[in-house]
């Protein structure tokens, strides 16, 4: 029992058992705030390990597509590329002269 005072001392020993009781606890509750706090850490991991993943399949997704595209366009960018050479040469100019005469001559070419 605790020393006398005014108060009575069954109260003394109950608030003395209770402060010991909050003592004894304060570890397990320590561990339990910590573990708390590890298992809330790991599902953000993972969240963010799963969105990570999805991102990545997208731009693997994107750059299998741009390059299916590139595949696909070879030959169009080849023809392209002659369409613009053939722009740039006289090659038109000798075309619209003859079909001038032409339709000078025949007068029946559309």
């Amino acid at each position: 029992m605790a020393i006398p005072t005014p108060v009575n001392g069954q109260i003394t020993d109950a608030v003395t058992q209770a402060n010991v009781k909050v003592l004894g606890d304060a570890p397990a509750m320590a561990m339990g705030a910590i573990y708390q706090s590890l298992g809330h850490s790991t599902g953000i991991l993972y969240e963010n390990a799963t969105s990570s993943q999805q991102q990545l399949a997208i731009a693997a997704q994107a750059a299998t597509n741009q390059g299916v595209i590139q595949i696909y366009s070879v030959d169009t960018m080849a023809g392209a590329v002659a369409a613009a050479k053939i722009g740039q040469s006289d090659v038109p100019d000798t075309l619209m002269a003859l079909l001038t005469a032409l339709r000078a001559g025949t007068g029946s070419i559309a």
